[in-house]
């Protein structure tokens, strides 16, 4: 995915976007320590998946276009609330599926 995929960097976040071999759309998360307490870490990968959930999928469901989104946090994504990261996540998305097309 990492190598295949398409990147789109943001302040906090690297998403990658890539076509999916399964038949519906993916999310996957990394979310390293960044030397945080594990309740922080717990507490982003959490707000990354319901941001997932909620938004990326049924997106890319409303399109039909079965894409795996990766998600991987950098260390300001910490600091970053979550209708900041919501829309880094979406403007990326965005910016990615018309690369890909």
């Amino acid at each position: 995915m990492l190598e295949k995929g398409k990147r789109q960097r943001t302040a906090s976040l690297d998403v990658y976007l890539a076509p999916s071999h399964a038949a519906r759309s993916r999310l996957g998360l990394i979310v390293p320590k960044h030397g945080h307490r594990i309740v922080d870490r717990n507490l982003l990968k959490r707000r990354l998946r319901e941001i997932g959930r909620r938004r990326v999928l049924p997106m890319l469901d409303a399109r039909e276009r079965g894409m795996d989104v990766l998600i991987r946090a950098r260390v300001p994504a910490y600091a970053t609330e979550y209708d900041g990261l919501a829309r880094e996540v979406m403007e990326a998305v965005e910016v990615l599926c018309s690369r890909v097309s």
